[in-house]
């Protein structure tokens, strides 16, 4: 069977991700510039080759004091890791109606550790202008501290500042190439 390509349509995809502070409220941010590598058997996702990629330094919660600290050392290290990576290694259908479980290689700073994410696959469909079409909702929760942006604090009455576990989000539309 043939090979089909697709590419990220940037204009209707989104990576973010929420965090607690000081455990009452979240903290949301999202990566601007990013991309995504994704080969099908013909239009059989369950076949896919995906590779994705952030640029650590597009990241933003819309402070840039907290942004800069992100940066730095204490989290994601952009000067030495400008990059976080994901890669694709297994799909498991849930329910039959579009939920799967994506297992994969998250590499972020020089941490490469085993995920499992949430997928719903919306489908795929032909748009107004002849252009195949596919959309994917991902979802996921990661403990921060295994892959090394451990920068901790506490309130004075002992309270954690930053939560361990950052909640992802995902939204991805891809065009099929000729």
């Amino acid at each position: 069977m043939a090979l089909t390509k697709w590419v990220l349509d940037p204009t209707h995809s989104e990576v973010t991700f929420k965090i607690k502070h000081l455990m009452i409220t979240n903290v949301s941010g999202q990566f601007t510039k990013y991309d995504v590598s994704v080969e099908t058997e013909g239009e059989d996702f369950m076949t896919a080759k995906v590779s994705f990629t952030a640029d650590v330094n597009s990241i933003t919660t819309n402070n840039e004091q907290r942004d800069a600290h992100l940066k730095s050392p204490d989290f994601f290290n952009a000067a030495e890791y400008p990059q976080l990576k994901f890669v694709a290694k297994k799909y498991e259908n849930v329910d039959n109606d579009g939920s799967y479980e994506l297992y994969g290689d998250l590499t972020i700073r020089d941490v490469t550790k085993q995920v499992k994410l949430d997928v719903e696959f919306g489908g795929v469909i032909t748009d107004p202008w002849g252009n195949t079409r596919a959309g994917f909702t991902i979802s996921g929760k990661i403990n921060r501290k295994e892959f090394g942006l451990a920068w901790h604090a506490v309130t004075e009455a002992g309270g954690i500042v930053v939560a361990d576990d950052a909640r992802i989000h995902v939204a991805i539309e891809l065009i099929k190439q000729a």
